[in-house]
């Protein structure tokens, strides 16, 4: 009961996610007004640009925007003070009449202002003056670190492509929630969306497909329309300067051996020559034309990562190396001989001789590599990263290995799927993959030993766009389940799904503010039907919001406080259907739902 008391403050005056390490919530409150001031010990044009990320917002939202001092031991003061602290970690010390940043590094002073950013008034986020808001920070002590040195975010920019105004937004929202890491899956079998200088005919034509399939790839049915989009070098390097400001990398993505239609389509050469003309992709799914292992096809590659090398800073490239068909393979002469002189098994080897050729070139240039699941096929490359989205085995086994791993497993991260019933949903790829879902997945699997664990260093969300093809619906579909991610990423304590949706529904008033079209099926009923006999199914219905009550009828009629409440599962028959509706203090919140037997 006494720890129960102890949290209640905290949760009413702070909502920050991802939580942070340790909080200490006090008395009292550090108000920012027109006197505020700046002081730093290092006023690096580093440090600098991480507080005008809240002067900035200040000025916005408020009015006014600290001025800098060079005094120290003055009212009203934001210090900014390097103490030495490990990368990205930070300290807060918020008093009556001062608050106190101490970092390490850039990264720290970053995500320490995210935090204060989340402990003032939703309305900083506001894109114009709000007005009547008392501009205050709650006193409290943090100190923080990630769980995790990789926190990443993907976003598929070849089934459906993004402008780059989106993709800035895509990125203040990540580094909003302390993520350091942009997957950018930028060529596939629909498209090749990065320009390369010495291959023109990629993005020329690469970048096109002449028409797209209308729903899933098994309709048959498409819109008739040319659909493409490329980003320049010159867009690529700004958009890698404007993410390294928010200290994030972007790590490209570059599809091999599979996923390489579009290429193909450009290049033949580069293909088993099995086919009399080659196509970019219209719809969705794995195709059979593959790269061809021959010198000229690896000389491509080589040329391609030359230029991928000159845009982008990060040390880690990955390589796809998923859903390689090996028909092509099988039936090339080119390849059988190839797998006879190597010594190989089989095409399985063959791709792992393939990713472990390409690793060499890669490493000899100071890169590194990180690859899908299926690179362990054959035997992994003797540098790679693996990042395990085929459930967790390849995770596993990379760890046993003693090799790095991104955790990104479908379904548990995969934003494609739906996140509410289906049945109300727009068309998604499976699912579904509720919040809580996401929330209560431990990405360290138990079965590994604690010195295996250390192997996982990180997590990921995907963002496959097959049924994406918006801006709104990208957004639509990350959020708020990016924001439990984002947690697991960063906090490394017990986890808390009432805690965390107490803090996300706060959270869920700054995305307002930042008009980020979530999807808002937290504060509605999810009312599940699990099969029994022909006759009967059973009832579940659940909601995540917190502190509220659910109530249902059977007959179709609107649900009130007087309905029945729903207290455990329940038996329906033919006849019946279920409408439900949460409540809170006697109101209702979100939708009614209702579903059919």
């Amino acid at each position: 009961m006494i720890a129960a008391c102890a949290k209640a403050p905290v949760e009413s005056q702070i909502s920050v996610i991802p939580q942070p390490q340790h909080l200490n919530l006090s008395e009292g409150e550090f108000k920012l007004s027109s006197s505020t001031k700046f002081y730093f010990d290092d006023p690096s044009e580093e440090i600098q640009r991480s507080a005008r990320f809240l002067s900035d917002r200040l000025k916005t939202a408020a009015g006014f925007e600290p001025a800098q001092t060079s005094e120290m031991n003055t009212d009203g003061t934001i210090y900014f003070m390097n103490a030495g602290l490990p990368t990205e970690a930070y300290a807060l010390h918020i008093e009556p009449n001062r608050v106190v940043v101490e970092y390490g590094d850039g990264a720290g002073a970053f995500y320490a202002v995210q935090t204060l950013l989340q402990l003032l008034p939703n309305e900083i986020f506001s894109s114009s003056k709000a007005r009547g808001v008392k501009w205050t920070l709650p006193c409290c002590e943090i100190e923080d670190k990630p769980k995790f040195k990789y926190r990443g975010m993907h976003l598929d920019v070849c089934l459906h492509f993004f402008d780059m105004d989106f993709l800035k937004r895509y990125i203040d929202l990540m580094a909003l929630h302390k993520v350091n890491r942009f997957h950018w899956h930028l060529t596939e079998d629909q498209g090749w969306r990065l320009e390369i200088k010495q291959y023109p005919l990629l993005t020329e034509k690469g970048q096109w497909r002449k028409e797209t399939v209308i729903g899933s790839l098994k309709s048959g049915v498409y819109d008739g329309k040319p659909y493409g989009g490329y980003y320049t070098q010159d867009q690529v390097r700004e958009l890698v300067a404007y993410a390294a400001e928010r200290y994030v990398t972007i790590i490209p993505e570059i599809e091999m051996p599979g996923h390489a239609l579009a290429a193909i389509a450009c290049y033949p050469e580069l293909s088993c020559g099995l086919e009399e003309s080659y196509e970019t992709a219209t719809k969705w799914g794995v195709f059979k034309q593959v790269y061809c292992p021959k010198d000229s096809t690896f000389k491509f590659l080589e040329n391609v990562f030359d230029e991928v090398f000159e845009l982008f800073p990060s040390k880690l490239v990955h390589i796809g190396g998923d859903e390689c068909p090996k028909a092509s393979w099988k039936q090339c002469e080119h390849c059988q001989k190839l797998i006879k002189t190597l010594g190989l098994k089989d095409e399985f080897e063959l791709q792992s001789w393939f990713i472990q050729r390409m690793e060499k070139y890669i490493n000899s240039k100071g890169h590194e590599i990180i690859g899908w699941d299926e690179i362990l096929q054959g035997g992994l490359a003797p540098n790679a990263k693996v990042m395990s989205w085929l459930g967790e085995e390849g995770g596993i086994k990379a760890a046993q290995q003693h090799h790095e791993v991104v955790m990104a497993p479908y379904p548990k991260y995969y934003l494609d799927y739906w996140q509410a019933d289906p049945d109300t949903e727009p068309l998604a790829m499976g699912g579904p993959t509720t919040l809580r879902t996401m929330y209560e997945y431990n990405p360290v699997p138990e079965v590994l030993t604690p010195e295996e664990r250390r192997y996982i260093i990180g997590v990921e969300g995907c963002v496959w766009t097959e049924y994406m093809p918006t801006p709104a619906r990208v957004e639509y579909m990350a959020y708020p389940r990016m924001c439990a991610i984002a947690e697991s990423g960063w906090y490394g304590g017990e986890k808390d799904w009432d805690g965390f949706t107490r803090r996300l529904e706060q959270h869920l008033g700054r995305l307002d503010k930042l008009d980020v079209g979530y999807c808002k099926a937290f504060f509605n009923p999810f009312i599940e039907f699990h099969p029994d006999t022909p006759a009967d199914k059973v009832v579940t219905i659940s909601v995540d919001a917190p502190d509220t009550e659910i109530h249902y009828t059977l007959d179709g009629s609107t649900p009130t406080l007087k309905s029945p409440k729903y207290e455990q599962p329940f038996v329906i028959n033919r006849s019946q259907s279920v409408t439900a509706a949460a409540f809170r203090n006697g109101q209702q919140i979100g939708e009614t739902k209702h579903k059919n037997f």
